[in-house]
């Protein structure tokens, strides 16, 4: 007769999280600490803050959480994204659903949107239009939606696989005043032609031959959303060129971009005829977005 084994015992809270951030920050990510209170956060359902309470209390974490979590870490030290892990993404105010397929929306990006808003909201109409093309995850369009919510916003994204995640998002978000559309940039929304106060877009701009270094963006994020031809800005072309037919006289288009493609991407506005093309900085003061004002 055999009997049960007993159950394996509890590991104290505190004891996983510093091995998990071992771990990490010797597979040489980042944010160590980070990384592995928010995995840990996750798998447990509760807070980074509660998290810390628990850690302070001694509390034991169970046998099969602790495998998850081991599991999950282990998938971070190879540099698996944290937020396809967790599954979402902060942006802004939004908690976005992202995974493999659609681009993982960065903390620069919030300043794009932050631009793109300022400019929709200072726009002299009951219902101003704006339009982000290439979407991805609809990180944009949704901060555009929710934090001007007397505007239309439209969206635009054509990969299947990112299109998942967007509609997603959208129907999540369930912002009355977001309209998407699975589209082409260069021939999105031919009924908008002339409506546009505020075209905006995050393109692929990474040049062909620069290859990322960030393993977690090299081998994760869709080449579809980083790769912009030889000099990265061969979709910034159609984006110029599509802006001329959507835009309305004194709108604006709003582009992100790499901080040394500034000057180039303001010769490309202004040879199709766009004015006032300036390009402004990040947070870290590096150049990562370029404006212009339709004639």
């Amino acid at each position: 007769m055999t009997t049960p084994a007993d159950p394996a015992p509890a590991l104290r809270l505190d004891a996983l999280v510093r091995e998990a951030a071992d771990v990490l920050a010797a597979a040489g990510v980042p944010t160590p600490e980070v990384d592995a209170d928010l995995l840990v956060a996750h798998v447990l359902e509760t807070g980074r803050g509660q998290l810390a309470a628990a850690r302070l209390r001694g509390d034991g974490v169970a046998g099969e959480q602790v495998e998850r979590i081991r599991a999950l870490v282990s998938r971070r030290a190879r540099r698996e994204p944290l937020q396809h892990l967790t599954g979402t993404a902060a942006f802004r105010h939004l908690e976005l659903n992202v995974g493999p397929g659609v681009f993982v929306p960065r903390p620069e990006t919030e300043i794009v949107a932050q631009i793109a808003i300022d400019l929709l909201r200072a726009v002299a109409a009951a219902e101003p239009v704006a339009v982000d093309l290439g979407t991805g995850s609809g990180a944009i369009a949704l901060a555009l939606a929710t934090e001007v919510p007397h505007a239309r916003v439209f969206a635009a994204e054509n990969s299947a696989d990112a299109y998942a995640w967007t509609t997603r998002n959208f129907a999540a978000v369930a912002a009355p005043n977001a309209h998407l559309a699975f589209a082409d940039l260069e021939h999105a929304f031919p009924e908008l032609d002339g409506t546009v106060s505020v075209l905006v877009s995050n393109p692929p701009y990474v040049p062909d031959e620069a290859i990322p270094r960030d393993p977690e963006v090299r081998l994760f994020d869709p080449p579809a959303a980083l790769y912009g031809g030889p000099d990265g800005l061969d979709v910034v072309r159609v984006l110029s060129r599509v802006g001329q037919r959507l835009v309305h006289p004194g709108g604006s288009i709003v582009i992100e971009h790499g901080e040394l493609q500034g000057a180039a991407i303001r010769g490309i506005l202004t040879g199709d005829g766009w004015t006032a093309a300036a390009t402004h900085p990040d947070l870290t003061m590096r150049d990562r977005t370029t404006t212009a004002v339709r004639s």
